[in-house]
């Protein structure tokens, strides 16, 4: 079952260079970015320090997307709307480099930080790139996702 979709934004690699795409998924009133492992079919997101692993999922799909560096909870113009909190709080996606990998996550600017799922445990990282549309004229333009 190792599905992607063709047009899958890529975000980085696990530590074995296994691709990793960026997905969302919900968990306990949450709508979490977090990352899909395809060679494993299956996601993963990070909650109140735990890795959680999901078998539903959605991936974000499309072009025109760019990585910009950012750190403390800033986000640049463009930053993609990903997720929300069951509070409301908006997520955005991020990545960062940790133990040998390059792994997306969410970021939550309540928090000024980047939050990745990651040997079973939920790891806080300041310095960060942030997922935004490369032409802002897109900034409204709703994000394809598929199943």
């Amino acid at each position: 079952a190792n599905y992607t979709p063709q047009n899958a934004v890529y975000a980085g690699h696990d530590t074995d260079m296994s691709p990793i795409v960026i997905c969302r998924c919900f968990h306990n009133g949450d709508l979490l970015p977090g990352k899909a492992i395809p060679s494993r079919a299956c996601a993963y997101v990070s909650y109140a320090g735990q890795e959680i692993q999901k078998e539903s999922f959605e991936i974000l799909i499309g072009e025109g997307y760019d990585w910009m560096p950012a750190s403390n909870g800033v986000l640049p113009p463009g930053a993609i709307e990903a997720g929300r909190t069951v509070n409301g709080e908006i997520l955005y996606v991020g990545r960062a480099h940790y133990s040998g990998s390059l792994t997306p996550g969410k970021i939550q600017p309540s928090h000024g930080a980047l939050y990745i799922a990651f040997g079973g445990c939920e790891r806080r990282i300041s310095n960060y790139e942030v997922l935004v549309r490369r032409n802002n004229f897109y900034r409204d333009e709703a994000i394809k996702i598929c199943y």
